[in-house]
């Protein structure tokens, strides 16, 4: 499918509006199929020249859940539905259907996308230190230490077994 630029779209559907030429001939012109010029008049017709000139749009989930229940009220297709409410693909409706039928209105709440930021949290709450001398300074410094000794015992339980090892493979 060839990629064309607005002016280009917006010329091919002039081109069949004023009545020179029927879609398919303009579709063959192009390189698109006939779907593709019917939809592109359709929204010519709601819209004008400006149906073709807005870009991507984030949509909200009330404003999908208006669409939705505008298409199911009046009973209109997809593709008319997007007409009217000038959204660039009919495709894009019958996803949001299809995520509102099996995950309900939270499917139709956008995510955000990407890796998260690397920020830091201002936020977190830090510890209050405790007085010096206190109950509970002193309880912390005596974890501090068995941590620390732990810590020294394994560390030479380790180079004891690496020299064992050592000593074994020389015997050999």
């Amino acid at each position: 499918m060839a990629k064309l630029t607005v002016k280009q779209r917006i010329q091919a559907v002039e081109r069949y509006v004023n009545g020179h030429e029927s879609m398919n001939e303009i579709a063959k012109d192009i390189g698109l199929t006939q779907r593709v010029i019917s939809d592109w008049v359709r929204l010519y017709q709601e819209n004008g020249r400006e149906a073709f000139l807005k870009s991507y749009t984030n949509y909200s989930a009330e404003y999908k859940m208006s669409v939705l229940n505008y298409m199911n009220e009046t009973g209109t297709s997809s593709i008319d539905t997007a007409a009217i409410f000038n959204i660039s693909s009919p495709g894009m409706i019958r996803n949001w259907k299809k995520k509102y039928e099996i995950g309900g209105y939270d499917a139709l709440v956008s995510k955000k996308k990407g890796r998260p930021s690397m920020k830091k949290d201002l936020t977190k709450t830090t510890k209050p230190v405790p007085a010096e001398g206190s109950v509970e300074e002193l309880e912390a410094r005596i974890k501090q230490l068995e941590m620390e000794n732990a810590y020294l015992k394994k560390l030479n339980a380790l180079v004891q077994m690496q020299e064992k090892l050592q000593t074994k493979s020389k015997r050999k």
